[in-house]
């Protein structure tokens, strides 16, 4: 077995961007009460990549320092989520959730907090969203916070070759910061979820007359 899979069709990467859309938009509420501001989450990209690929589009050389919030998840299909922003983003994450301008030391702080709960928010919502809609139920871990370049971003199990990947758009109060949702699956998992996919279009398509 080469470890390969077939790229995503027109029709799952336009369902899975719009069920993307909808996790982002709730995740979005979430974080709008809690931060004060209006926070507005968008995915305009959707693909299933090779492990390398994915860390060539978070990090421009093997030296990028990168922050991630890790969640697992198992269920029908099981891998590893993570959302993952540039380490300079991350700062400015925080100093956006906290509402106040920090010195690097207080960021240092307060950094790790702030972030696993803006991955907890927004991980727990794409997946929670994913697993309604296809009528499934899955279980996710307590959220881990990594620092390292793209190869400890995506260091997981043999298996998990492949990575369906989202480039998110994160904006509070007109400040942009750009991140990244990684989903680590295996081969199976990632057949069952095209399955599910599936399934979903055509209950949305109805009946044929």
């Amino acid at each position: 077995m080469s470890g390969l899979i077939e790229p995503l069709t027109e029709l799952e990467r336009d369902a899975l961007a719009e069920l993307s859309n909808i996790a982002m938009a709730r995740a979005a509420s979430s974080l709008r009460q809690m931060v004060g501001h209006q926070v507005l989450l968008s995915v305009p990209q959707v693909d299933i990549v090779s492990k390398v690929r994915a860390g060539e589009l978070i990090g421009s050389d093997q030296m990028s320092a990168l922050v991630a919030v890790r969640q697992d998840f198992d269920g029908p299909f099981a891998g590893r989520a993570l959302l993952i922003f540039p380490e300079a983003n991350s700062f400015e994450l925080v100093r956006l959730i906290v509402g106040r301008e920090l010195s690097l030391q207080d960021v240092g702080s307060l950094e790790d907090e702030a972030l696993a709960e803006t991955g907890n928010i927004i991980l727990n919502s794409w997946i929670a969203t994913i697993a309604n809609l296809l009528k499934q139920s899955l279980k996710i871990s307590l959220p881990i916070v990594l620092r390292g370049n793209s190869d400890v971003m995506l260091k997981s199990t043999e298996e998990q070759k492949q990575v369906l990947f989202l480039h998110i758009r994160f904006e509070v109060s007109t400040r942009e910061v750009q991140g990244y949702v990684a989903l680590l699956m295996d081969i199976p998992s990632i057949d069952v979820l095209r399955v599910l996919l599936a399934d979903l279009v055509g209950r949305l398509a109805g009946p044929e007359r």
